[in-house]
């Protein structure tokens, strides 16, 4: 006859193979099940916003090895003094897009500040944008040759110290949208070409789901929806919480938030897409 805690013990793992089948119903989009790029690009600011934009990344880095997930650097760009100016990441793993897909938007950080000699409190901005990474047999983009537009460079940045010396860093823009795709993940160029190409098609189908997006919302047009590029998060370290500002979750451990403990935020974004009138309760 089982024990009381053996009861319970059950019990728990029966909740949380229910929370997990509620959670995993949200992703029910073709392209949630698809893997990610992840781009950060550092907002106004010097310094301060580069080094954010540098937390950041290494936030989702982070993220990504808690989850099981595999990380490609494509493409990263120093910063004047310290930091990054801007960063993409390839995340590959079972619904990386799905789960990662709320991170669009800008995130603020305020903080008394390291590179400040009088120790003044700062605010600063780094936006984060991710779409579905698009393999060529799972979705067919038309791309005109005569839209695009081609650079090649040396690449910089911490993932590009072995190509420096030729010029095998590759950027492509495809001209009526204005859409850029950059990559130096690689010694040969043609392979950089060829993800730069990967990259700028999925671009251009996250460019299509947003389309259809802005349609369904003028059909729903009472219900609430995030505007790409706005504040989605604010970090308080000096004051010690973190809260997204669209589920309302707050939790008052900054520290585990940038070391990657992103899961919850990740969870309630969903149950508030989901949902937008739902109220999420701190946590301390």
């Amino acid at each position: 006859m089982a024990t009381e805690a053996e009861v319970d013990e059950q019990y728990n793992k029966t909740a949380q193979i229910l929370a997990d089948a509620e959670f995993r119903s949200t992703l029910n989009q073709k392209e949630d099940e698809m893997n990610a790029v992840l781009t950060i690009n550092a907002g106004a600011g010097g310094t301060e916003a580069c080094d954010w934009a540098s937390m950041l990344l290494r936030m989702y880095r982070m993220y990504a090895d808690r989850a099981g997930y595999k990380v490609v650097d494509l493409f990263e760009q120093d910063g004047d003094a310290a930091g990054i100016k801007s960063a993409s990441l390839e995340i590959r793993g079972d619904f990386a897009y799905g789960w990662l897909k709320g991170e669009n938007g800008v995130h603020r950080l305020v903080r008394v500040s390291p590179f400040n000699a009088q120790g003044k409190r700062q605010t600063s901005f780094a936006s984060v944008f991710v779409y579905p990474l698009i393999e060529d047999d799972e979705i067919e983009v038309k791309i005109n040759p005569d839209d695009l537009k081609w650079d090649v460079f040396r690449a910089s940045g911490a993932g590009g110290q072995h190509v420096n010396r030729t010029e095998s860093a590759v950027r492509v823009t495809h001209i009526p949208t204005g859409i850029v795709a950059e990559c130096q993940a690689d010694r040969s160029q043609h392979r950089n070409r060829d993800t730069a190409m990967t990259m700028l098609k999925s671009r251009l189908y996250q460019l299509e789901l947003r389309k259809r997006q802005a349609e369904q919302d003028k059909i729903e047009a009472g219900k609430s929806k995030i505007e790409w590029g706005s504040q989605i998060r604010s970090y308080v370290l000096d004051d010690r919480w973190v809260k997204d500002l669209r589920s309302g979750y707050k939790v008052h451990n900054p520290d585990t938030v940038l070391d990657g403990d992103l899961q919850e935020f990740l969870k309630a974004y969903l149950m508030w897409e989901r949902n937008p009138t739902g109220i999420v309760e701190e946590v301390d």
